[in-house]
């Protein structure tokens, strides 16, 4: 089991955020200098870091680094299936998700 944890925008990230985000939070937080904290959870073992409502900073199945904006509602349970890839020079490929419907009926 791992635990989430909160601190402000501007300090050193958490601990138990991996160093391979550090670079990323820090961008985020220059794009958004009035965001006041971050928070970390986990979503199927993987790290999710949310700058209050307005970006999240993650790492995909193989590692890579992804980041892009969350939307009202949005939170860690979308942040994985984002289409924005850091990897890929941090801009979205625009293309769909095929696996993005595979949870509908929860809605």
């Amino acid at each position: 089991m791992q635990l989430g944890a909160r601190w402000r925008a501007g300090d050193a990230p958490h601990r138990g955020v991996p160093d391979a985000l550090h670079g990323t939070i820090a961008e985020q937080e220059a794009q958004h200098p009035s965001a006041e904290a971050w928070t970390l959870t986990w979503l199927e073992g993987r790290p999710v870091c949310e700058l209050d409502d307005v970006a999240f900073v993650t790492l995909d199945v193989v590692g890579r680094v992804r980041t892009g904006p969350l939307r009202e509602g949005d939170g860690a349970a979308s942040a994985l299936h984002a289409p924005h890839d850091r990897a890929a020079g941090g801009a979205a490929d625009g293309a769909a998700d095929p696996d993005d419907d595979d949870d509908d009926w929860l809605k």
